[in-house]
This record gives C-alpha cells, sequence and structure tokens, in this order.
C-alpha cells in the first residue's frame, strides 16, 4: 500500500479526499502544519522503517510555512517527491517552490480526478510505462519477426535496424529502473540474433551486385560526401562533417537528446558500410569516394596494405583532396583528427575564424572506448553489455569536449553531418580459423591465402576485385564472420575464445556493423 502525508490546515476540509484516496487503497497520513508533517516522516520511519511516497503540502499555512516545510522536507527526504497545493498563482511563488525540485504545482480548488493523476505520474508511472512498453512489444513482435523474415531491401533492414534499436533502448531503460533483467529482454536479444542471421545471408547473396551497381539506390561508404555533403555545400551552408568511429544508430539515439537543444533534425538517415567494416576500407572509401581498389591502383601512394606497419588512415586529408579534384569542386577544406581532449579544444578555438564551407572533424573516442574494453578487466564490467556499452557512450558526449565542440558549431551556424565509418558488434562465439603467418589480426575478417574455416556462417569472397577489394596475393582471398561470431586460431583457441568473448568488434557483418546513422542537424541558433 501506498503511503502519502497530506499536509494542511484546513485538513478537517478535505476528508472527503481523504476517503475518495483510501477507497482507491491509499493510505493518508495527515497533518495540519509544518512541524507536524516532519514528525509524522519520524514516526513513519522508525515505526515501518518506511518513508512516504508522496507529500502533498499546502502553500499557506500559519507559523512554518509550505515553502519552509518543502525545504526541510527536501533536506531529509531529497528522494520522496512533493506536490505544492496553493491558492496563489503569483509567479514568484511558483519560481521558488520549482526551485527546491517539487514534484508537481496545483492550484487550489483541486479535484479527486488531479490528485489521481498526480499519484499516477509520481508514484506509479514506471510501473505504469512497463506494462504498457511490455504489452506494446509483444504486440510487435510478431510484425518485427515478418519484416525479418521478408525482407528484401535496404531500406527494409534499416527499418529493422531502427525498430529493434528503438525497443533495445526503451526495455533497457525499464530494466534499469527495475533492477534486473525481464523477459522481454531475452526476446528482444533473440530477435536481433534472427535479423543478423536473416541479413548476413541477405549480403551474401546480393553485396556483389549492390557493389557493381546494380542496384544503384543504395548508398554505401564511397556515396556519403557525394549523397549528403556535396548537396549542402551547393546550397551555399556551412558544413562540419563529423564523423566518429564505431558508432553505431542506437548510440545515434541516445545522444540525439542532448543535442537537441542546439540542433534540429533535417534528415535522419542510414547508409551501409562497405566490408570490411574496418576504418583502412570503410572509413578511407568515404573520404575519397572510391572502393579500397579503386583508391589502390588510383593513388598507389595512398593506399596502406594489411601488412604495412604505418597507420591505415594517415592520408584522409589527402583523399579529401582527391575527391574534391575528381568532381571539379572548388571549395577549400579544413580537416582536424581529434584523439585527446586538449586536441579537441584547440579545434573549438579554431571554429570562430574558419572560412572554409567544408571542415571533417574525425573523433576516435568511441573507438578507444571500445579497444579499452577488451583490454581492461574494469571496462569490461562497466560495459558489459549493449545498455552499459551506451551510458557509457552517453557518459563521455555529456562531459567531453566533443560536445562543446558540437554546441559552438551550432552558435557559429554550421550545419552539422553526423556519422560514422561502421558500427561494431558484440561477439559471442569464438569459430577456429586456419590462416599463414601473413594474415591480419582483426578477429571479424580474415584476408589472405588459404583461409580455412568450417563455419557455415562466415561469409567469403574469393574474388576480391569483383567486389572493389585489393588483392595482397594472387590467391588472396577474404573471410567474414556474421551474426555474434568472431575468429580464433587453433593454437590457444580456448585462451583467446575467452579474451574476446563479449567484446566490442568490429570488420564483419551485422546489422549494427553495416547499417549506420547518416544525420543532418540544422542549428538552431542560426
Amino acid at each position: 500500500m501506498k503511503r502519502i502525508l497530506w499536509v494542511d490546515d484546513e485538513i478537517d476540509l478535505l476528508q472527503p479526499y481523504i476517503i475518495y484516496l483510501k477507497g482507491k487503497d491509499y493510505e493518508v497520513i495527515t497533518a495540519s502544519n509544518g512541524e507536524d508533517a516532519l514528525d509524522a516522516f519520524g514516526s513513519q520511519t522508525s515505526a515501518s522503517n518506511q518513508t512516504f511516497d508522496i507529500v502533498f503540502l499546502d502553500e499557506n499555512m500559519p507559523g512554518m510555512t509550505g515553502l519552509e516545510t518543502l525545504q526541510e522536507i527536501k533536506r531529509l527526504h531529497p528522494e520522496v517527491p512533493v506536490v505544492m497545493i496553493t491558492k496563489s498563482e503569483e509567479e514568484h511563488i511558483m519560481e521558488q517552490a520549482i526551485g527546491e525540485k517539487i514534484a508537481d504545482y496545483l492550484i487550489k480548488p483541486v479535484n479527486p480526478s488531479q490528485i489521481l493523476l498526480c499519484l499516477k505520474k509520481h508514484i506509479h508511472q514506471h510501473s505504469i510505462v512497463s506494462e504498457q512498453v511490455q504489452h506494446s512489444y509483444r504486440q510487435e513482435w510478431s510484425d518485427i519477426s515478418y519484416m525479418i523474415d521478408t525482407a528484401s531491401t535496404i531500406e527494409e533492414w534499416q527499418a529493422i535496424e531502427r525498430t529493434l534499436s528503438k525497443w533495445d533502448i526503451e526495455l533497457a531503460s525499464l530494466e534499469a529502473e527495475q533492477g534486473g533483467h525481464s523477459g522481454m529482454h531475452s526476446l528482444i536479444a533473440d530477435q536481433r540474433t534472427q535479423a543478423n542471421a536473416a541479413f548476413s545471408k541477405w549480403i551474401a547473396k546480393n553485396y556483389e551486385d549492390i557493389i557493381e551497381r546494380h542496384q544503384p539506390n543504395i548508398v554505401t561508404s564511397p556515396d556519403v560526401m557525394k549523397h549528403t555533403i556535396f548537396p549542402l555545400l551547393d546550397k551555399g551552408e556551412k558544413v562540419l562533417l563529423c564523423v566518429i568511429d564505431n558508432f553505431r544508430y542506437d548510440q545515434w539515439k541516445t545522444i540525439q537528446p542532448l543535442l537537441s537543444e542546439f540542433y534540429s533534425v533535417r534528415a535522419e538517415e542510414q547508409y551501409m558500410s562497405i566490408l570490411p567494416t574496418a576504418t583502412q576500407y570503410a572509413r578511407n572509401a568515404i573520404f575519397s569516394g572510391l572502393m579500397p581498389l579503386q583508391i589502390q591502383e588510383m593513388y598507389p601512394q595512398l593506399w596502406v596494405e594489411e601488412g604495412d606497419e604505418e597507420s591505415k588512415n594517415q592520408y584522409e586529408k589527402e583523399l579529401v583532396q582527391t575527391l574534391l579534384e575528381r568532381y571539379r569542386r572548388r571549395e577549400s577544406f579544413n580537416y582536424w583528427k581529434v584523439n585527446e581532449s586538449d586536441f579537441c579544444e584547440r579545434v573549438i578555438s579554431q571554429l570562430k575564424g574558419v572560412q572554409s564551407p567544408l571542415n571533417i572533424v574525425v573523433l576516435n573516442f568511441i573507438d578507444m572506448l571500445s579497444h579499452s574494453r577488451t583490454e581492461s578487466k574494469m571496462m569490461r564490467e562497466l560495459a558489459n553489455d549493449e545498455a552499459a556499452y551506451r551510458s557509457l557512450t552517453l557518459s563521455w558526449f555529456r562531459h567531453s569536449p566533443t560536445f562543446e565542440l558540437l554546441h559552438r558549431a551550432a552558435e557559429l551556424g554550421f550545419t552539422l553531418v553526423l556519422t560514422t565509418d561502421h558500427g561494431t558488434t558484440r561477439v559471442k562465439n569464438a569459430v577456429q580459423i586456419i590462416a599463414d603467418k601473413n594474415t591480419n589480426t582483426n578477429i571479424r575478417y580474415k584476408v589472405g591465402k588459404a583461409l580455412n574455416c568450417s563455419s557455415k556462417n562466415v561469409m567469403t569472397i574469393e574474388h576480391p576485385k569483383r567486389v572493389g577489394l585489393p588483392c595482397p596475393n594472387v590467391s588472396s582471398s577474404y573471410a567474414f564472420c556474421t551474426g555474434t561470431d568472431f575468429f580464433a586460431y587453433p593454437n590457444q583457441f580456448n585462451y583467446y575464445a575467452q579474451y574476446y568473448r563479449n567484446t566490442f568488434q568490429h570488420g564483419g557483418i551485422s546489422l549494427e556493423e553495416m547499417i549506420i546513422p547518416l544525420i543532418t542537424l540544422d542549428p538552431k541558433m542560426r
């Protein structure tokens, strides 16, 4: 039974309300002044080891005023919601009460339905919302399964990723409030597994056609600049392209509320990352407007092979320049790669003087977060599932210079394009692969000679050039993990299977890695 403390110097006149609430199975304790209200808290706590669930507090009382009583209640019991009830409509009283963090504000005379609505809003909201959300998901479950079973276009897969992300976020939020897992958690996890299995088969069947442009409506990594950035430049807009490494669609939805204070969404799109879903391939394809094989053939000095020691993405600025030159675009541009907070602050300081219409900033924090989560036991505990991973992303974004950077860009009137080169997926199941010593180290994809893997869930590309990928050797092929699988060699297989299990990785085939956000935001301050 929920406990209500109702404090009013005319409490006797409120007996009809009290009888009404008791009939609704609430326990109502009354007090006629502030001192008695505070005494009621003390006696209630000592008698039952529980405090009140809510307080209805009259603002205008003799002796200790409602506002003074409110201050004391909030000092001693900050977790208890207090609803201020008053005859006064004076603005300064409302502002003072709100400043003391009241839960709600009612003007007399009140009616029973207002009181009941307050109780449902402040005491029962979580359970009502939880029941409604779970009911809605159960109703939509069969529709989602049908979407997965029948999906045949990129638009349908994008809709599936949006839908799964929405429900994953909502159900995880409910579980966090309830302090535990529900049956809904396993249902959404099972549907994502089902979706990734079907999506991987669709990719295996259609990927070559997509890359050969037999399906021209699909936006892939090389299309991002001409699909989104060039039209903005043609309109004369000043653009900030922000590429966040390892940025998934659900992470975008997590940080979107923070950005909504400064930006409105002009277009919320998704595009498809090329394979491998790794920086060397996908991000270089974005900045060059070319497939990796084309980069290697046209600009060999700007392509770094898998086995080379140097950084695989050190020529991004040069690749952007080649793209602009090929399209005979005359825009000047700025390019920054941010790996640490002090450099981000320097970028912020430079934004005001920027004259170039195109400005590109690459942020590697989420990439570093996923790597540190793999290597650090503490980070594994902090981000032990997708919900925790999103929470860490939100915490980083809220407190990082990146948030200030984007805020500053809004003040200066930049159109913001927020995207990534690929997402990540939490891997769970190790599969054995045999390869020679020159094979790359990524655990979601392999490129090399004589790759041998018995798993049926691995997609292989025997003729890389057909899909725009370089061949380090004449007999090189590519192998990609799907779903939540990852590669491990027979030597020390169990050790590496345990070490990488439940870490966030990229390079392979999954909705999370390949169907990624491409968001255009208008500054509200322009």
